[in-house]
């Protein structure tokens, strides 16, 4: 007999697999959650074999309550073999590194837009004010048309979807509703666009999901195109919480402020991936064991659930060198590997369920780091920047409050060493730790 882990399981979602798993010194263990027998896995190893088609399938792996809010009833997430590649190469498609850089600039013009409101006001709540940004910045990128007055209302239905998904009761009913009036939203753009033109000039990603057509030449339905749609938006909202932590980091770690503010070579990109790696994001993803096989001297079953550990892989002791401290030092030089660091997901971009907005999340965080670090000064001032570690996504309590907002932060003068420009640039204060 197995007891029930579903409410352990929820009372620490990032932390639970990779504890139990240390404790009984193994990659994995089987226990139920919602009554139903389940492994739970963490580490590279585990990763490798989970992104191993041969073993495991998505189809029909998602918990409904996670369809009907997060991903979307139909998407990519729950595709497998050859329909998930024909529909990955749609996504794959518009990640071009000019449209990339598109994203990037359109986003770095909605920070300056929110910055001259953000320095006439008293503080504000960072993780809010940036939803809004990005949903500006990505609604323009793709397509997507907002009508005057409508992104404070589109940004609170995409950021529900992630931010309210796991919740029990009010917040998860919300979420349901912010996904069915979203895809109506975007369900209708599609049928409009597919109505007064013809697919020989595709230009936005909107219009590419619009007329991808499946493996057998069928257009997809308004409404699974409308989830394919809100794939590109509201994960791109989601960065919102990877931006945070950015400035959770900055918050406390100076010195690498400092080597950002010198902007020593590629130290950007070290920072960024390192926030990726320590801090809490997605907890886990779930697939079905597609035949029976062995590993681990543990016989898995053909049809039972497993459960990935992302958080618990990412900072692994076997892998990672003292992983709980924050060093973006250790990704110089790194190799890159497909299963040992899986913040969304590992194997191939191109084949594997990895989601392909990885290029997105690094770089609109270096858009972050540019204005956070260079292009405004701010204080933090006391608030609780402990992070929620039973809220998923697991962000700091205060939703990270900054005050004194002044723009521009100046060049260096003559003599002038980086650690003074960046005691400046953090504010008096220093908040809370």
């Amino acid at each position: 007999m197995f007891t029930d882990s579903t409410f352990s399981l929820l009372l620490d979602p990032y932390r639970f697999i990779s504890r139990k798993c240390r404790d009984q010194d193994a990659d994995l263990f089987q226990t139920r959650l919602l009554l139903k027998k389940t492994v739970c896995m963490t580490g590279r190893d585990a990763a490798e074999q989970f992104y191993d088609p041969r073993h495991f399938t998505r189809t029909g792996a998602a918990p409904e309550p996670i369809l009907a809010t997060l991903f979307g009833k139909g998407g990519v997430q729950g595709l497998d073999g050859k329909a998930h590649r024909n529909r990955k190469q749609m996504f794959i498609s518009v990640m071009t590194p000019e449209n990339i850089d598109q994203l990037a600039k359109l986003t770095a013009n909605w920070w300056n837009a929110y910055l001259e409101r953000w320095v006439l006001t008293e503080s504000v709540v960072l993780y809010d004010e940036l939803q809004e940004i990005l949903t500006g910045a990505v609604c323009t990128w793709a397509g997507v048309r907002l009508k005057g007055g409508e992104l404070s209302r589109r940004a609170k239905e995409l950021t529900a979807m992630f931010d309210s998904a796991a919740e029990i009761g009010p917040g998860h009913l919300q979420a349901r509703l912010a996904r069915r009036r979203a895809e109506n939203w975007i369900g209708n753009m599609v049928e409009t666009i597919r109505s007064s033109g013809d697919d020989s000039e595709v230009k936005s990603p909107l219009e590419v999901v619009a007329w991808h057509r499946d493996l057998n030449g069928e257009l997809l339905s308004p409404r699974i195109a409308a989830v394919e749609v809100l794939n590109l938006l509201r994960p791109t909202v989601a960065i919102s919480v990877f931006i945070v932590f950015a400035a959770h980091a900055l918050n406390i770690h100076h010195e690498s402020r400092e080597k950002l503010y010198a902007r020593e070579n590629g130290y950007d990109e070290l920072f960024v991936q390192e926030v990726r790696r320590l801090y809490p994001f997605f907890p886990l993803f779930r697939a079905l064991v597609r035949e029976g096989f062995e590993w681990e001297e543990y016989r898995f079953a053909k049809g039972m659930p497993v459960i990935l550990d992302l958080y618990g892989t990412n900072n692994d002791p076997r892998e990672w060198d003292s992983p709980n401290e924050f060093r973006p030092e250790r990704f110089h030089n790194r190799d890159e590997d497909a299963f040992g660091f899986i913040p969304q997901g590992g194997g191939n971009h191109h084949v594997h369920h990895r989601c392909p907005g990885e290029w997105i999340t690094i770089a609109l965080m270096k858009v972050a780091l540019e204005f956070l670090v260079f292009r405004m000064s701010y204080d933090v001032p006391k608030q609780d920047l402990s992070i929620n570690w039973r809220q998923l996504p697991a962000i700091p309590k205060s939703r990270f409050v900054i005050c004194n907002i002044k723009r521009p932060v100046l060049e260096p003068s003559a003599g002038e060493t980086a650690a003074v420009i960046t005691k400046r640039a953090v504010g008096s204060s220093g908040g809370s730790r």
